[in-house]
């Protein structure tokens, strides 16, 4: 069993990504980020479609050029090769996303 609030590895310079469930059809992953952000002029764009979903901390994405505030039980649905980026998380507090990426 795993609490995904939980056992949260201390983060120095990068995002930390767990892989918790991973087949052909689907990806679960538990992300955990703690003022990280995508590298300058950085964008997504995967092959897969992508539902992410912010358990703890914030957020601002960037999804083709929209800035969205995601809070604590924020959800968005990813298109395949819908561009986007992380502008922003929270500096002091670890920011924990549960991914799931499908075809």
């Amino acid at each position: 069993m795993l609490n995904l609030l939980k056992f949260i590895p201390e983060l120095v310079n990068q995002e930390h990504v767990e892989s918790l469930i991973h087949s052909k059809a689907v990806r679960i992953e538990r992300i955990l980020s703690k003022g990280q952000s995508s590298p300058a002029g950085f964008w997504y764009d995967q092959p897969e479609n992508e539902w992410v979903m912010l358990l703890q901390g914030a957020a601002r994405l960037n999804v083709e050029g929209e800035l969205l505030e995601m809070r604590q039980g924020d959800s968005i649905n990813l298109p395949r090769h819908c561009r986007h980026r992380v502008e922003w998380t929270t500096p002091d507090e670890v920011t924990i996303w549960l991914a799931v990426f499908y075809e």
